[in-house]
């Protein structure tokens, strides 16, 4: 932040947060013409935000990627789009997403049914057994009579009204285990009216869209505020929406296509194209309003990642890949991170939402849930494979956070030492919830890059 910025109390709210902007709408530095003030809906400043991501959750975030348990994610890429004829897919050589060979997949995942997360769990005679075995036919010669019914109550709760989106099959012959850090999310090329149709749908088809927002991914598109005619709960919809389509933009324009030199492509941060997406004159105000969309999806999944805690800190979940060494040291990290979630003093409060009458509240609340089951649908459709893979992993990542927040008396009555019959949550959803988390703090740390790229070019340019 510059110098001369002082932080807008919380009381002042969104009509301090939009004077900042209007006040440094003059500097040539975009991120610190945007990067404000008081979040709306919740009683949180970005500059506190930045500092608690940068410093004390980002590192270890990052660290935890990188172990087995997290890296290696199921994903079925080939599932056709439900909503029409998709004829843009595209074949671009970075469009390609190389799956894991079997052989590199840690035995104690590829053993593993999809809600197996525990030693005990996986403890089947032998792999050959396993691998031969019908859904759950290795699993049951190891398993007491209890947990084979905690597994079949498991399966009916995974089918259940409290998912917010749609799970792939990881039983399916077309899912693969794809390594996520041999196939990072960046620019890839592909745009157009295959990739405009994806976020269109999104956006005028299955959001809440505010009314003074004609077309949010148009960057001209003029917009006079984002809270008019919308509860709260729709405006968090719009705005989860927006920030997830904001982070991603992120990680496009840090890892860029920059040139391509013997043969070998050349990636790293573009200004001219983060400039194009957020900044306040080339958007016509939308880019500084996208942002603070991005800060606001992180303190949801922030709080989700607080929450959740309890489930993970009990002694039967050990995150489970065959290796106990590392097992225990990501069970150690993952606790961590949990630690520093519940110290961040200013988090979202859900309770505020569908907290009205009973019947109204639970009617608004299943909306909410199949529009947001809708739009993971639609992840099926974008032609890009790298694009899709990381459009389904961070769409399912804020699915599993929404489940969640909205099940915080099962969370609070989860037993120590068995499995769980009122909340759970399978292998999938936990790498897709910590990954999905872990893209949004990148995107604010690399927030911070650009705002040092863009004082470094306005020193050259004066």
């Amino acid at each position: 932040m510059s110098r001369g910025l002082r932080r807008a109390g919380a009381g002042q709210g969104a009509a301090a947060a939009v004077q900042l902007l209007v006040t440094l709408s003059f500097l040539p530095s975009v991120v610190e013409a945007q990067v404000a003030g008081v979040l709306d809906d919740c009683l949180c400043d970005v500059d506190s935000i930045d500092n608690f991501n940068n410093y004390k959750i980002f590192p270890k975030i990052k660290k935890l990627q990188e172990r087995d348990y997290f890296r290696y994610y199921k994903v079925n890429l080939k599932r056709p789009c439900p909503f029409w004829a998709e004829d843009g897919h595209c074949s671009i050589k970075d469009c390609h997403v190389e799956p894991c060979p079997e052989s590199k997949i840690p035995v104690g995942i590829k053993a593993g049914h999809s809600n197996k997360y525990s030693k005990v769990a996986n403890n089947t005679k032998e792999l050959e057994d396993c691998e031969q075995a019908n859904k759950l036919g290795a699993v049951n010669s190891t398993l007491s009579n209890q947990s084979k019914e905690a597994f079949i109550d498991w399966a009916r709760y995974d089918d259940s009204q409290d998912h917010f989106c749609e799970l792939d099959d990881e039983r399916s012959p077309a899912a693969q285990y794809v390594d996520l850090l041999l196939n990072p999310e960046r620019y890839t090329g592909y745009k157009g009216p295959s990739a405009w149709r994806v976020w269109n749908s999104i956006y005028e088809e299955n959001c809440f869209k505010p009314r003074s927002v004609y077309r949010p991914l148009n960057p001209l598109a003029p917009s006079r505020g984002e809270d008019d005619g919308l509860c709260l709960e729709k405006r968090v919809f719009y705005k989860l929406m927006s920030g997830l389509h904001a982070s991603i933009n992120l990680h496009l324009c840090a890892n860029y296509l920059m040139e391509e030199t013997w043969g070998k492509p050349s990636w790293g941060p573009n200004i001219k194209e983060f400039k194009r997406r957020f900044d306040p004159i080339e958007t016509k105000g939308e880019g500084p309003r996208r942002l603070k969309n991005l800060y606001f999806l992180y303190l949801i999944e922030l709080r989700a990642l607080s929450k959740v805690a309890p489930y993970f800190e009990r002694s039967i979940v050990d995150l489970y890949t065959g290796n106990m060494e590392e097992d225990a040291d990501t069970k150690t990290l993952l606790l961590s991170i949990f630690q520093d979630t519940k110290s961040f003093p200013m988090h979202f409060d859900e309770k505020s939402m569908f907290a009205g009458d009973k019947k109204g509240a639970k009617s608004l609340k299943e909306e909410f849930r199949l529009h947001f089951k809708n739009i993971s649908h639609i992840m099926d459709c974008v032609g890009c494979d790298k694009c899709r893979l990381w459009g389904k992993l961070q769409t399912q990542g804020l699915g599993t956070a929404l489940k969640i927040l909205f099940s915080e008396k099962e969370i609070q009555k989860l037993p120590e030492n068995s499995p769980s019959k009122g909340f759970q949550l399978t292998r999938q959803e936990i790498v897709a919830l910590l990954n999905a988390f872990g893209r949004l703090s990148t995107s604010i740390r690399e927030l911070q890059n650009f705002k040092v790229l863009l004082q470094h070019s306005r020193c050259h340019c004066m």
